[in-house]
């Protein structure tokens, strides 16, 4: 019965997790960018009282032995990269990736951070930064007498002058990675590398395997609102049947407890 407690507990536990992972996807429905996460879970350690197999006092082999299980934890939080719904805004600093990939991004200290928001800006410099000030990667500096910015699919940005001239300033470049779920989340909207991840494969957009640029458009999150609430309230009714579960563990024990001689 002690058992019993503890292990529905862990379930209680497991649902609460699940519950802040749901939580955090909803709270970035708006967020450029943004990756919903999944939390997965396993099975706790079995105590095996007959194993399967064995012989009984009659000497007959058992098909099925007895496993009392006890509860389940939470393995990992996975980051889910489907494609977020595009939205067509009509700035020239606004890219999408359709497909596979990251931009690149300067931390600022040299290392390179990864990120599929493409709500770009330009500083007083003339670079172009995200929307922190962080520069992307490789710089692309934007001349001042500019009057047109355009990008291509394949991420070659070119700028028209006053005078109409055009000229091609810079090429934006995009990383893939062998397992993306691998990749750390350190927060506004940035990624950093791991060695689950495995290391960056850069190259120009369109190119090995690597999705493609649009001008003029932002990626959005991939959470959808009525999948969240549904697993919400799922979420929510199981910890409520384990709740239960350590109720009826509960009173199963004053039963004993009261039991007189």
């Amino acid at each position: 019965m002690i058992r019993s407690l503890f292990t529905a507990a862990t379930g209680m536990t497991g649902q609460q997790i699940e519950q802040d992972v749901i939580a955090n996807n909803l709270a970035n429905i708006n967020t450029v960018g943004f990756k919903k996460s999944r939390a997965n879970f396993q099975d706790l350690m079995y105590q095996v009282l007959t194993k399967a197999g064995s012989t009984s006092s009659t000497g007959i082999q058992l098909p099925a032995g007895i496993e009392l299980g006890m509860g389940v934890k939470a393995i990992s939080t996975q980051k889910i990269f489907t494609q977020g719904d595009y939205v067509q805004t009509g700035n020239s600093l606004d890219l999408a990736i359709e497909g596979d990939g990251f931009f690149q991004i300067d931390d600022g200290a040299g290392k390179t951070l990864y990120t599929r928001a493409g709500n770009f800006k330009m500083n007083k410099d003339g670079n172009i930064v995200n929307s922190e000030g962080l520069l992307l990667t490789p710089t692309i500096n934007i001349p001042s007498n500019t009057v047109v910015i355009t990008i291509d699919k394949t991420g070659s940005v070119s700028v028209t002058d006053q005078q109409g001239t055009v000229s091609q300033v810079g090429q934006i470049q995009l990383a893939r990675f062998v397992n993306p779920a691998g990749l750390t989340s350190i927060g506004r909207n940035l990624f950093d590398k791991t060695d689950a991840s495995g290391e960056p494969i850069v190259g120009n957009p369109g190119v090995d395997g690597r999705g493609t640029i649009s001008q003029y458009f932002l990626e959005m999150s991939n959470v959808n609102v009525i999948d969240e609430m549904v697993k919400m309230i799922v979420g929510q009714r199981n910890y409520e049947i384990n709740s239960k579960a350590v109720q009826t563990a509960d009173a199963m024990l004053g039963i004993i407890n009261n039991l007189k001689g």
